[in-house]
Order: structure tokens, then C-alpha cells, then sequence
């Protein structure tokens, strides 16, 4: 009887997980909000990990934002035009490593949020449109506030949400990386610039001051 009990309560569980997070997806500013107040949250009570060891921000953006983010999506932003000229398993392979590179890429511009509070601004409803923006402001005491925006991307077949960009400070992180990437894979090619960033993504994340 207690196993049946637990089964059940377990059953009843990942039932109201699964129904709360669809209500969250559906609705990108909930969205939004779960994400940056775990996220933020995570960044300040782990912070004594982050000044030992600042990789664990890595950990931090794969656990609590990575969840969030179309990242096969903005891999092939990135790729635009040449994605025509990639097979299959190097569209997967850079989507990997292209991933592992944003994480990197939120994590240095996270690393100095641990005592501020997150506010996500209200906005207009996207209504038909599959593509939409979200400001948070980033608030702490004697400071003027930080503006960030998320952009995201619904899926027509699932209606879920997810963030595919994030602007800091004024500047688009997946913009940025477009122009970064966009030449050197004319230039050099898919497999060239595969290596390279698995190459970047091996080594140990470092704290900008």
C-alpha cells in the first residue's frame, strides 16, 4: 500500500510539474520571469563557488537558463546562407559546440550579477506573430537600473516559447556572435570553425574585472 501511495503521489507530482511548466512556455513573460529569477537567484547564493571557481557559472547558465533557450535556432541564425552548405551531422555538431559557446558567452555577461533583484517589464501580448521581445530591468540599491531584453521564438508545432537572444547593455549577444562567426565559416569552413570553438570551449572561463 505505502508503494502504491508513493507511486501515486510521485504520478500526481510530475503531473503538476509538466502542467506548470507548459503554463510557463506558452506564455513568454512567464517565461522570461521563471528564467531570470532562477537564474539571478542562482547567482547569488552560489557565489562563493563562482569567486572559488568561475567555471561554475557555466554550470549555473546550463541548469537554470539553458532550459530556456532555442539553441538549434540560433546555431543556424548564425549559420544563415551557409547552412545550405552543411550536411546534417555538421549542422548537429555546430549546433553542440556553438551551444556550449553561448553558455560561455551568458556567463561572462552574468558573471558580475549576485546582489541585484530582476524585474520583467510588462509588455504587449505577441498575438499572431511567432516572434517577440521581453525587458527586464535589473535593479540594485544606489545603482541605476540595467536593462536586458529577450528575444524569443515560438514553435508553431508546440506552442512553446524560448529565448533565442539576449541584448545586454545594448548589444545583441547572438549579433555579435554572427559577425564573429559569420566570416570565419566563409572563409574557413563548418569543420574549421567546429574545431575551433570546441577548442575555446575547453578552456577555463575567465572573470573579466
Amino acid at each position: 500500500m505505502f508503494k502504491k501511495i508513493t507511486l501515486l503521489l510521485g504520478l500526481m507530482t510530475s503531473m503538476l510539474f509538466s502542467a506548470a511548466t507548459l503554463a510557463t512556455t506558452s506564455d513568454p513573460y512567464a517565461l522570461v520571469d521563471q528564467a531570470a529569477q532562477q537564474t539571478f537567484a542562482r547567482l547569488k547564493s552560489d557565489q562563493a563557488q563562482v569567486k572559488s571557481n568561475p567555471d561554475h557559472l557555466r554550470v549555473i547558465i546550463r541548469e537554470e537558463l539553458l532550459p530556456y533557450v532555442d539553441n538549434r535556432f540560433a546555431a543556424y541564425k548564425v549559420l544563415g546562407n551557409q547552412i545550405k552548405e552543411t550536411t546534417p551531422a555538421q549542422r548537429d555538431a555546430f549546433v553542440e559546440v556553438f551551444t556550449e559557446y553561448m553558455v560561455s558567452s551568458y556567463a561572462d555577461a552574468l558573471a558580475h550579477f549576485d546582489k541585484q533583484t530582476v524585474k520583467v517589464e510588462p509588455g504587449k501580448t505577441p498575438g499572431d506573430s511567432n516572434i517577440t521581445a521581453v525587458s527586464v530591468s535589473v535593479k540594485e540599491a544606489g545603482k541605476p537600473d540595467i536593462f536586458l531584453e529577450f528575444k524569443l521564438r515560438k514553435n508553431n508545432k508546440t506552442g512553446e516559447w524560448k529565448a533565442f537572444d539576449m541584448v545586454a547593455e545594448g548589444i545583441s549577444l547572438l549579433s555579435a556572435k554572427q559577425s564573429e562567426l559569420g566570416g570565419l565559416i566563409r572563409q574557413n569552413g563548418i569543420d574549421a570553425v567546429i574545431a575551433q570553438l570546441r577548442e575555446h570551449n575547453a578552456k577555463p572561463l575567465v572573470i573579466k574585472s
